[in-house]
């Protein structure tokens, strides 16, 4: 951390933490530099490797993370100190601004931003694959000793304790973590991220998870959208993780035994009894990462 500092605005005060510029996340760089959707598989294993010890120093240090995916791994960059704004500007673009108005034309409550500024896009970035990354966003982030009640982790990333409303605690990291890791060497996630539910979520989770639904979670689920429960069956976590990693025309670097090996990974992960997953160093300390 640089520095910090208060900042008192329209909807209270706000304690601001100054941290080194990072660059662009692991999305931005796959919708930049590769255009069939995904990343080489040797890329894909070395950011999983390090967000695997990232979080497995903040696991050590007794912090969960709570929004664990893909758009919070960040790039970091070399120094930009002495690069002068105009550079840096080409390299982002210019800032657009688009200013908030009310569709009745009435003046904005107060609280409101008066304009929003759309997210840099980084074609012109400079980057290498040897950039390490980071995780990022603590917005989500506790302590072990001070458990959340809920967490707002996105939807297709969410742990099931989450969406039970069970007792949480940092293994909900390794549920995201498996999610992440799917993610990274396939370009989505396990899971549908489109018009997706809790209880459509629920259901695909009893077909991938490598273990059985919790009986104390039993009533909830049966209270859920019918609808949901009566879809037909899903593929399991290998069949859907082979199919998406060799369908189509897409670089196919990994072999079927790569494929095989992180199937069984991701499935000590996506276990709905959070006290069955492996830690994050656990799953650093499998063969396959440490090839």
């Amino acid at each position: 951390m640089l520095d910090s500092f208060n900042l008192e605005g329209p909807n209270g005060a706000h304690k601001c933490l100054v941290f080194e510029l990072l660059g662009p996340s692991v999305p931005d760089i796959i919708d930049a530099r590769f255009p069939d959707g995904r990343l080489p598989g040797k890329l894909a294993k070395a950011i999983a490797k390090q967000a695997l010890f990232g979080l497995d120093t903040l696991h050590q240090q007794k912090i969960g993370h709570g929004d664990l995916h893909t758009r919070n791994l960040a790039f970091a960059v070399p120094p930009m100190d002495n690069v002068p704004e105009s550079e840096f500007i080409n390299m982002l673009g210019k800032p657009e601004i688009g200013y908030v108005r009310r569709k009745d034309g009435k003046a904005l409550e107060p609280g409101i931003p008066e304009y929003i500024v759309r997210p840099a896009l980084y074609r012109g970035f400079p980057w290498s694959p040897s950039y390490p990354i980071k995780i990022v966003d603590f917005g989500e982030s506790f302590l072990h000793t001070t458990l959340p009640k809920t967490l707002h982790t996105p939807l297709p990333v969410r742990a099931p304790e989450v969406i039970f409303k069970d007792r949480l605690d940092y293994r909900v990291d390794l549920w995201s973590m498996g999610c992440l890791l799917f993610e990274l060497f396939v370009g989505q996630p396990p899971f549908d991220s489109f018009l997706i539910t809790p209880p459509i979520l629920v259901s695909q989770m009893r077909e991938m998870a490598s273990d059985a639904l919790p009986k104390r979670w039993e009533v909830l689920w049966k209270s859920m959208d019918d609808r949901a429960t009566a879809e037909s069956p899903g593929p399991a976590l290998q069949e859907w993780l082979e199919e998406m990693y060799f369908d189509g025309e897409r670089n196919k670097d990994l072999t079927k035994e790569d494929i095989l090996k992180l199937g069984q990974i991701i499935g000590r992960l996506l276990r709905f009894d959070p006290s069955t997953r492996l830690s994050a160093w656990e799953i650093l300390d499998d063969d396959w990462f440490r090839e």
